[in-house]
């Protein structure tokens, strides 16, 4: 075979590293945009309010957060992936979303729960009841 001629194989070849490399640039795309970016770390509110959420427990699919915020309190600006809200009294509470600015007021009531999409967003709580919940955060 002359020295400028490529074997028959040398094709197949060619194909199948661009079909590996498609492969693994997936992976690495799938594990890069499963994780949560540093913006979305930032506003973890059991990093932001370890005072008043705590863990109660978590595994591969969900995280369960304990929350409890005094009449008066204030929740700063926090995220959370689709989950669903248990209300453990009764409060009210002004919540305002992102990115849109706007506030709403609502009324919790005591042994209810509501499923929530994922969101973005600060809460006052007001009233004379503090809050008091449960959340199940689901991951999967």
């Amino acid at each position: 075979m002359a020295a400028n001629q490529s074997s028959p194989d040398c094709g197949g070849c060619v194909k199948r590293r661009q079909l590996i490399f498609t492969i693994l640039k997936g992976i690495a795309v799938g594990l890069i945009a499963g994780r949560p970016t540093p913006a979305q770390e930032d506003l973890d509110p059991v990093k932001m309010m370890p005072d008043t959420h705590k863990v109660l427990f978590e595994n591969t699919c969900v995280r369960v957060i304990h929350g409890r915020v005094s009449a008066g309190g204030m929740e700063p600006k926090h995220r959370h992936p689709h989950n669903v809200m248990i209300y453990l009294a009764d409060f009210d509470a002004e919540i305002k979303t992102y990115p849109d600015g706007k506030w709403s007021r609502v009324h919790r009531t005591f042994g209810t729960a509501t499923w929530n999409e994922a969101t973005v967003h600060e809460v006052k709580i007001v009233g004379n009841a503090p809050s008091h919940t449960v959340r199940v955060e689901l991951k999967c």
